[in-house]
């Protein structure tokens, strides 16, 4: 099994293009797979370019960060992934990158996870290419480079290429040689464009050159902007035989490698006659998103988040079950001056509003009606009170029922119709005097 992550620069060097060369030219045994993860944090471009657009862009690698909370990361996975193969087989594989750079941060906690997994998929007897673009070697996606058994970086054989590449390679061999599987993982794939031969572009950049793809715009343009990929002479082009002993050389590359880190672990096509069968992959056409019913998370599961359980595309309230704190009471409004601050002043409990008690106190002073005197009726006028009731206590209109006093509304003006403008003394007409009267037109 072999992890081979794709790296390139400025410039567009083409490296999803060459990762898809590699994948159609990958050499497979018996029972065995290729896949390739489109990890660029930019985007990906194999849906819009080579695919142009006749598949539906709902899935790929932005549902894994859902999946990997949840626990099923290697399952949608493979629901994820498209067959690139000519005949429909299912051993060349692709997983979509994704549509929004918006949508990295929430890989943020899925990357590592993901590169473990890719480790794991030997049991499949899947060999895995890893595209990621220009920035995919830092930040957090950076961990699918150090857990690679290769790296390879894409580059024109340019003055402008190989400036852009040389601080690259130093960063990515100083952290492989630290946090990776070590410097020698590196490795240089050529597009000969520029004047320079591969033996000058090792000693320039330190690291060795694993392969050279030539400067074919026709032929690559069928992997860049789609195309027919099944056509006997763009499968016989110099291109694609270039890529299939570049495939050829990355092979040999990581069995070297895994012989001396892990003895006994190098490449063993033979091993994947017992692998466990992999699901149903999607087809090219018509690839929905996954819909993921709601699972309890594993226990001992990375990145585990047990409150969310909602399925995808509901709202997350309908998954919460903490209660909603009630809002917080709200001190009363107490106006300083004015006619407002006296009729509030008028009731101390406070439980009265500055409009609640101004219109109070407008019914006071117009009309009180006394319901519970004699001879009174809800449209008489209350019988005049002798002197001796002044000194009766008021009445606590505070705890009398709440009455309705609406203003009412103003009349509203009807709009002036324009009339005419006639110039007096012009001959022939004449002005009215009344309102309605009709003037008369003499000639």
């Amino acid at each position: 099994m072999a992890v081979v992550a794709i790296t390139g620069g400025p410039g567009a060097p083409g490296a999803t293009s060459t990762a898809l060369a590699l994948l159609l030219n990958w050499p497979l045994a018996e029972h065995r797979k290729v896949l390739l993860l489109e990890c660029d944090p930019d985007g990906g471009a194999v849906l819009s370019g080579a695919l142009q657009g006749q598949v539906e862009a709902g899935g790929g690698l932005r549902n894994l960060a859902l999946a990997d909370r949840r626990g099923r990361l290697l399952e949608v996975l493979w629901e994820q992934c498209l067959d690139l193969s000519p005949g429909g087989t299912g051993d060349r594989l692709l997983l979509p990158g994704l549509t929004d750079p918006a949508q990295a941060p929430a890989l943020a906690y899925t990357w590592e996870p993901l590169a473990q997994t890719c480790q794991a998929l030997d049991a499949y007897g899947c060999d895995v290419l890893v595209d990621l673009g220009r920035s995919g070697t830092h930040g957090p996606s950076a961990v699918l480079v150090q857990q690679a058994d290769a790296v390879v970086t894409v580059l024109r054989t340019t003055l402008r290429g190989l400036s852009a590449t040389q601080p690259r390679i130093a960063t990515l061999a100083a952290d492989l040689a630290t946090q990776g599987t070590g410097a020698d993982a590196l490795g240089l794939l050529l597009i000969q464009e520029g004047p320079y031969a591969s033996a000058e572009v090792s000693r320039a950049l330190g690291a060795p050159v694993l392969g050279v793809l030539p400067h074919a715009p026709r032929e690559a343009r069928v992997l860049s902007d789609g195309g027919q990929t099944s056509d006997r002479r763009f499968q016989r082009s110099e291109l694609m035989r270039a890529a299939r002993s570049t495939a050829d050389e990355l092979r040999a590359l990581v069995a070297r490698r895994r012989v001396r880190l892990r003895p006994g672990g190098g490449y063993a096509p033979e091993a994947a006659t017992a692998a466990p069968p992999i699901p149903p992959v999607q087809s090219v056409v018509g690839t929905p998103m996954v819909s993921m019913p709601p699972t309890a998370a594993p226990a001992g599961a990375r990145h585990a988040a047990p409150e969310f359980t909602a399925p995808v595309g509901e709202p997350l309230a309908a998954a919460a079950h903490v209660p909603v704190p009630p809002p917080a009471p709200q001190p009363a409004y107490r106006p300083a001056h004015g006619a407002a601050a006296a009729a509030v002043a008028a009731h101390p409990s406070g439980l009265v509003t500055p409009g609640q008690a101004l219109r109070l106190q407008a019914v006071q002073q117009t009309f009180v009606p006394d319901l519970g005197a004699a001879g009174t009726d809800a449209n008489s006028h209350p019988k005049p009170q002798d002197d001796d009731s002044a000194s009766a206590p008021a009445q606590d209109w505070f705890n009398a029922p709440p009455l309705s006093v609406h203003a009412p509304r103003p009349p509203v003006p009807q709009p002036a119709v324009p009339q005419p403008f006639l110039p007096e003394g012009e001959p022939g007409t004449a002005q009215p005097h009344e309102p309605g009267e009709v003037s008369a037109h003499v000639r």
